[in-house]
C-alpha cells in the first residue's frame, strides 16, 4: 500500500478550490477573491468553529490538506474550510468588523506554526471516492445541488457509472439518478437560454424544487420528460423549450424581469404547481400573471369551490355575530351591508332549495 507523501506548503501559496461543488450555488465568479470565498465559508459552512479550534489547539498536522496543481496554482481540493480558518487567524482583516469579534488572537509562536500546512499532492480523479465518502453524506453534509455537481463531475469526467457513485457515497441508485437528471435539466435550460441560475430571485438555489418536482406526473408531462438513463444529457425534448423555461421561472423567479417564484415552499407549493400544469386552463391562468393559488382554484371542481365559499362565509358571519355588541357602532351604512348580506343569503338558499327539490315549486303552483 502506497503511503502518500506529506509536504509542507506555504499558506500564501495555497488557493481555494472554486470548482468545489458546494460553492457554485452562491454565485461566486471564477475570479473570486479570498475574502469573497471566506465570507461564503464563514456564513454557510461553520468556519468559525474551526477558527476557535485551530486558534486554541493549533492545526492537526496528521490530517493534511489535499492539493492538486492546476494552471500553476496549488488548489486545495480537500480542506478549504481549514484553509479559510488558518487564513483568518493569520489575517483577521479578511472578515468584516462584526465577524472579527469572535476571532482569537494568536501569539507569535502559533502564527509561525501556521505559516505552512501539511499537504499531499494528488489528482481529483484519484481521490474522488475519498472525497465522496467524507463529504457527500458526512457530518457536514453537502446540499443536493453540491451532490449533483459532484456526481456529474465524477460520472462525466471520470467515466464512472451512477451505480458505482451511489455505492461509494451511500445513496440509492435512484436518488443519484434523480440528482444527475435534475442537474442535466438545469444545464439544458441554460444551454437553450431559457434560464440563468445567476438571474434567480433568491440568493439560495433551491435545487431540490427541480429534481423533486420532475418526479411528479404533472410537471414531468408538462416538460415532456423522457428517460432517466445515465447517458441522457438532454432529457427534455427540444419542442418543450418554452415549457422548460416557464417551469424554471415558476420555480426560481427572475430578478431581471422582476418576477418572484410561485413556488415559495416545496411543501405544499410544489404539489400545487403539479396540479396546475396538468390543466390547460390553470396553466393559462398562471401564464397571465395570476398567483399559484388562483391557478390552483381553476383545477378544483366547482362543487368543492362552492362548498368552501359557503363554509368561509359562515365563519365570517359567526365572527361578525360574536363582535356585534362591541364592534357595531350603530352606523347606518354598516346596517345596509348587513341587509345586503341577508338578502344574498336568502336568495342563495331559495335557489339551492329549488335545485334540491325541483318538484316543490311546481306542486305549490298546482295547489293554488
Amino acid at each position: 500500500m502506497n503511503v502518500p507523501k506529506i509536504t509542507e506548503m506555504k499558506v500564501s501559496d495555497l488557493a481555494f478550490d472554486l470548482k468545489n461543488p458546494r460553492l457554485p450555488e452562491f454565485n461566486l465568479s471564477d475570479s473570486a477573491t479570498d475574502k469573497e470565498v471566506i465570507k461564503i465559508l464563514w456564513d454557510a459552512m461553520d468556519v468559525k468553529e474551526l477558527v476557535l479550534s485551530i486558534g486554541t489547539s493549533g492545526f492537526f498536522r496528521h490530517e493534511p490538506v489535499i492539493v492538486e496543481q492546476e494552471d500553476g496554482k496549488n488548489i486545495v481540493i480537500e480542506g478549504n474550510r481549514r484553509l479559510a480558518a488558518v487564513k483568518v487567524l493569520l489575517d483577521p482583516a479578511l472578515l468584516t468588523e462584526v465577524q472579527r469579534a469572535g476571532v482569537p488572537r494568536i501569539n507569535r509562536e502559533a502564527r509561525e506554526a501556521l505559516q505552512t500546512l501539511p499537504a499531499v499532492l494528488e489528482k481529483r480523479k484519484r481521490v474522488w471516492r475519498y472525497l465522496g465518502f467524507k463529504h457527500v453524506n458526512g457530518p457536514a453534509k453537502w446540499s443536493s445541488y453540491a451532490k449533483a455537481r459532484y456526481i456529474a463531475e465524477v460520472h462525466t469526467n471520470y467515466d464512472v457509472s451512477l451505480e458505482d457513485i451511489a455505492n461509494q457515497i451511500g445513496d440509492t441508485h435512484k436518488t443519484v439518478q434523480r440528482l444527475f437528471q435534475g442537474l442535466m435539466i438545469i444545464e439544458q435550460a441554460e444551454k437553450l437560454k431559457v434560464f440563468n441560475r445567476d438571474d434567480r430571485w433568491n440568493k439560495h438555489f433551491s435545487f431540490s424544487h427541480l429534481y423533486t418536482g420532475v418526479t411528479y406526473s404533472g410537471i414531468s408531462a408538462f416538460i415532456g420528460l423522457q428517460s432517466d438513463t445515465e447517458d441522457d444529457r438532454a432529457p427534455v425534448p427540444p419542442e418543450k423549450k418554452k415549457e422548460l423555461g416557464e417551469l424554471c421561472l415558476w420555480l426560481y423567479g427572475s430578478k431581471r424581469d422582476d418576477k418572484l417564484p410561485v413556488v415559495q415552499k416545496q411543501n405544499p407549493h410544489l404539489r400545487y404547481l403539479d396540479a396546475v400544469v396538468a390543466s390547460k386552463e390553470a396553466i393559462a391562468t398562471l401564464r397571465a400573471g395570476d398567483t399559484l393559488d388562483a391557478a390552483l382554484e381553476v383545477t378544483r371542481p366547482s362543487s368543492a369551490v362552492f362548498e368552501d365559499s359557503l363554509f368561509n362565509a359562515k365563519q365570517q358571519l359567526q365572527t361578525a355575530r360574536g363582535m356585534l355588541s362591541t364592534g357595531y357602532d350603530n352606523s347606518g351604512e354598516t346596517l345596509k351591508i348587513a341587509g345586503t348580506v341577508a338578502n344574498l343569503a336568502d336568495d342563495l338558499y331559495r335557489e339551492m332549495e329549488r335545485k334540491h327539490n325541483p318538484g316543490k315549486k311546481q306542486r305549490i303552483a298546482e295547489d293554488n
